[in-house]
């Protein structure tokens, strides 16, 4: 069936694409007022409950930081999550709220999950309901869910702050910058949705398992005869709704979001996806409104939409072309679908991937293992231009606005003027700050890769030979580096090997950025602004949007496209090779 033929799969898709566009200037709109004011001391309107929590911690809410204070205290909260998330595994077998008695995980997937979570990752190398105890779910990762998405909200906003100001030495107070985004922003939408989410069949107890018996018993490797199934269910619709508004993604399951309890129907199946994009897409208009200028919120939010539709269709068009040595044999001529719910259809799947990668989301309800090669490409191609599609909340902003510094950078060199954004003056200090936040994720996952191929605990892993075990190994370190954590799942990775070298590449993806953003939104904070003259570049028009849109495409194609003629781009041209001897044998060569 052609693409264009697929009448119900465009309906699906335009619905989305115009829920998004209306959802995300009212979000957008809400979060500016979250965050509106100069100070903090003005944002104590907004209760009774935040100022008793500030008394409370002991934080003096009036007082703002400097970029090195306000990054230590980032750090040191992140690092207090880390540590508690990791003991709270290691400690699971002792711990309450377990009706499964599930014993502690080993040391090297307590620190690879506590630093995936903790880094907004939620890059999973076990299965959930096998491995974590409901209270290990809950309070490790359904805490830290929440958490690490404030943190890149906290940042963005700091960063805003050091293009609105002039001459200020503060950016902040990222203690009060964390509280908001949690309480007032992801904690009510967060409850909201799971709500909705219990409503259409996505499961939320603290009981223990039932057990449904067998119509066929069965007979285990130890001889047992198997008459009962445990159902695993748990406090499931609480954490979906925060992994998908967090752009975290870590399922309660192993199947993730294709599992029929984590996301039941058509309908929760399309507000999960709408959750993942919601947040990244409304903090666009906040950007605009919190600098006073509109114009400047939406110019990056239609270059991220650019650089999200056009991936979208190649990849929906390569999964309903299929697999051509099937359609040749005249099998499965309706695209591929293996690895695809049959109540999500193809192009559902395929919206989900280029979503769930588009952020920093991952999770999946679909296998990307599964997809051709040239659809498992998109979603490669989505991390690898770092996250900025829309991205995570905060961070995929903050990294578009490193490529916007970029854009006006050249844009300024070709036109022999000290390049300005935002009324800023970009000189070295900003250039340097740039290229090691867009560059450190980037140079992780080649090097990583290179390390996996060159020795033997990362061949080890491999689920198939040739190109697509190339693939496997790229997009693992690809997922892991710019913090998204979905995967091709045919690659072993809960080993010692594997779990240390992806969380050293989680903390790289997530730091390596955070900090020059940090330290860039100080340096701005200091410089006076600047008023525009004839000879400044508008970055509202559509050409800034085009420059940009280019900028990013081209730094992603300079560093990876090697890469990718290596994985998936050979396997495609093998895959098409073979089909001349095949049709050749079966008769059906014109």
């Amino acid at each position: 069936m052609s693409l264009f033929a697929d009448g119900w799969g465009w309906v699906q898709i335009g619905i989305y694409l115009a829920l998004l566009l209306s959802c995300a200037p009212l979000v957008g709109a809400g979060m500016a007022w979250v965050y509106q004011g100069s100070n903090a001391r003005e944002g104590l309107r907004l209760g009774w409950l935040e100022r008793h929590c500030y008394r409370g911690c002991g934080i003096d809410a009036g007082v703002e930081m400097g970029w090195r204070t306000y990054t230590w205290a980032i750090l040191l909260f992140n690092a207090l999550g880390l540590v508690v998330v990791a003991a709270l595994q290691l400690a699971q077998g002792w711990l309450p709220a377990n009706p499964e008695h599930m014993t502690a995980v080993p040391w090297h997937v307590a620190l690879n999950t506590a630093v995936s979570f903790v880094t907004n990752t939620d890059w999973q190398d076990y299965g959930g309901e096998t491995t974590m105890s409901y209270l290990v779910q809950a309070l490790a990762l359904g805490v830290q869910n929440f958490l690490s998405a404030a943190t890149g909200i906290a940042v963005l906003v700091a960063l805003v702050r050091g293009f609105a100001r002039s001459q200020c030495a503060t950016i902040g107070n990222a203690w009060v910058d964390l509280y908001r985004s949690t309480v007032h922003i992801l904690l009510p939408l967060s409850v909201v949705l799971a709500l909705v989410l219990v409503g259409q069949g996505v499961v939320q107890t603290w009981r223990a398992s039932p057990s449904a018996t067998l119509i066929q018993p069965l007979v285990g490797a130890d001889a047992v005869h198997i008459t009962e199934q445990p159902i695993a269910v748990g406090p499931v619709a609480s954490q979906i709704a925060i992994k998908q508004l967090g752009t975290n993604g870590g399922g309660f399951f192993n199947a993730n979001a294709a599992h029929p309890f984590e996301n039941p129907t058509p309908f929760s199946n399309l507000l999960e996806c709408l959750a993942i994009l919601a947040i990244p897409a409304g903090l666009c208009f906040t950007f605009g409104r919190l600098l006073g200028d509109r114009r400047q919120g939406l110019a990056l939010y239609l270059a991220m939409l650019l650089l999200f539709i056009i991936p979208l269709l190649v990849c929906w068009w390569a999964e309903d072309a299929g697999n051509p040595l099937l359609a040749h044999q005249g099998v499965a001529p309706g695209g591929n679908w293996e690895g695809k719910e049959l109540r999500f259809g193809i192009a559902n799947s395929a919206l989900w991937a280029t979503a769930t990668t588009a952020a920093s989301n991952g999770s999946v309800n679909a296998m990307h293992d599964s997809f051709t090669p040239l659809g498992g490409m998109v979603p490669l191609v989505m991390m690898m231009m770092g996250e900025v599609v829309f991205g995570g909340v905060g961070s995929g902003l903050y990294g578009m606005i490193l490529f916007a510094v970029i854009a006006v950078f050249v844009a300024g060199l070709m036109v022999g003027r000290t390049p300005e954004y935002l009324g800023k003056k970009i000189e070295a200090h900003e250039i340097k700050l740039t290229c090691l936040g867009l560059l450190a994720p980037h140079a992780m996952v080649l090097a990583g890769t290179a390390a996996c191929l060159m020795t033997a605990a990362g061949l080890a892993g491999l689920g198939n030979p040739g190109a697509h075990g190339f693939s496997e190994i790229l997009y693992a370190l690809t997922s892991a580096s710019n913090n998204n954590g979905s995967a091709f799942a045919g690659l072993t990775v809960n080993t010692v090997f594997y779990d240390v070298l992806l969380a050293v590449a989680m903390l790289i993806g997530r730091y390596a950025v955070l900090i020059p953003i940090l330290a860039m939104a100080g340096a701005l904070a200091r410089k006076p602004t600047m008023t525009a003259g004839a000879g400044t570049l508008p970055t509202h028009g559509p050409i800034f949007i085009l420059v940009l849109c280019g900028v990013v495409v081209l730094f992603g194609a300079l560093t990876f496209l090697p890469a990718l003629v290596l994985g998936p781009i050979v396997e495609h041209l093998q895959l098409q090779a073979a089909v001349v001897p095949a049709a050749l044998a079966h008769g059906s060569l014109p």
